[in-house]
């Protein structure tokens, strides 16, 4: 006979007095959890029937091994307290949960299996997106540090603070931006019998200060970012030197941004335009190594030689274009310097150099890089200093021979370095 007080399983007779099943539209039909997901039928019963879960208050959520034995009806019992008291008032959860639980237990119970344990894992994500970023101060001041520290003074002489009027334990100047900024406010007052425009007014007004006082604050960070200090007392004369040189395009750039300064540190303007820079020397290279692929040039080894015979065939067209004008040209002395005579550098050449570049058609600028070469490379030899040719690769050694010897007849170079 079975004991009283007990509930067994009418499919497999185990007892279960903890939880069971109950079906709506049989009569005395109990199953235990195995028996109901398996889908037990037995009599008049079928799975598809009803269900009515009956927990007895001795069923344990997280196994018999969890640790204090906390029942079904505890655990209902916690969670239904921090709903209602909030995290942390464990002294009234315990209370809600009954006295056979403390303080104590209750937070320790519920921080291992509803934070740490697998349901808080599962819960709870490792990063919490969107959170708001703690900007107060950890020594318990209005606001953080990086909000409230002034920058650190100049690094400026005595002299040099008197010239320019600067108070370095202030980081103030005797004459701001905007000096008269502080009218605004100076004859303001709060008084009770204020009606709302006056209020408003006064508002409108201190708004406008504090605006000023941005604006005064900006001008301050973008001297000190931009080295305007240094520029002024003339200390930036060796930087600048040591920078690269500017092109006329790139100057025409920078006017045009100009506009941006405000938006983007010295620093990073600097490197937008020395990465455009970088970016326009390798478009120009990735053009030249394309132009080498179309014509079948797959080695560097290859572009000397194609650079070579790209240069003769354009002193070919040179020469016919010499030949046609010359024809054209009735006057003999026209006609001689006809080729190069519309090329520039023409005028820097002498007569005797018109000639050599007229006979071996040789541009006039290009004559005159080649003359620069040689001469430097001289200079160097007779200073002790030891140099490498550096001529240019259009420059053959017949040419580079008739250009040696009219310069050692001119007396430009001795005879011994040809």
């Amino acid at each position: 006979m079975a004991e009283l007080g007990k509930k067994y399983c009418v499919y497999c007779l185990a007892e279960v007095s903890p939880l069971r099943f109950r079906c709506t539209e049989c009569q005395d039909i109990e199953l235990c959890p195995e028996c109901f997901s398996a889908g037990a039928e037995i009599g008049h019963h079928r799975r598809y029937h009803g269900y009515q879960l009956v927990d007895g208050g001795r069923f344990t959520l997280w196994g018999p091994e969890a640790e204090g034995g906390w029942t079904s009806r505890e655990e209902q019992l916690l969670l239904d307290a921090i709903e209602q008291f909030g995290f942390g008032n464990w002294e009234d959860m315990a209370a809600h949960v009954g006295a056979s639980r403390t303080p104590q237990e209750v937070m320790e119970h519920y921080v291992s299996m509803y934070i740490h344990g697998n349901l808080g894992k599962a819960c709870i994500p490792d990063t919490i997106p969107n959170r708001v970023t703690d900007h107060t101060c950890p020594s318990g001041g209005p606001l953080s540090p990086s909000l409230t520290t002034p920058l650190p003074p100049l690094d400026i002489s005595v002299a040099e603070q008197q010239q320019l009027g600067y108070m370095p334990l202030r980081d103030d100047y005797e004459i701001e931006y905007d000096q008269d900024a502080e009218t605004l406010i100076s004859g303001l007052s709060v008084n009770y019998d204020d009606d709302d425009v006056e209020i408003e007014l006064k508002r409108a007004h201190v708004d406008m200060y504090v605006r000023k006082l941005k604006e005064r604050q900006r001008r301050k960070n973008i001297a000190r970012d931009y080295n305007l200090v240094p520029a002024f007392l003339g200390r930036d004369k060796k930087e600048k030197a040591a920078k690269r040189k500017a092109t006329k395009e790139e100057k025409e750039l920078r006017l045009k941004l100009r506009p941006l300064y405000q938006f983007m540190s010295c620093k990073e303007f600097d490197d937008l335009f020395e990465n455009m820079h970088k970016e326009k020397m390798l478009r120009a290279k990735i053009r030249e190594l394309q132009r080498y692929r179309r014509n079948g040039i797959t080695k560097m080894e290859e572009s000397a030689e194609y650079e070579a015979a790209r240069h003769k065939r354009e002193k070919r067209k040179e020469n016919k274009n010499t030949a046609g004008s010359k024809r054209g040209k009735e006057d003999g002395k026209d006609s001689e310097f006809a080729a190069i005579e519309n090329l520039p550098g023409f005028e820097l050449l002498s007569d005797r150099e018109k000639v050599l570049c007229s006979s071996v058609n040789l541009s006039p600028a290009r004559y005159v890089t080649v003359k620069t070469i040689i001469i430097k490379d001289h200079l160097q030899k007779r200073q002790g200093i030891p140099s490498k040719s550096r001529l240019p690769s259009y420059l053959d050694k017949v040419l580079k021979k008739r250009i040696l010897n009219f310069l050692t007849e001119s007396g430009w170079i001795s005879r011994d370095a040809s």
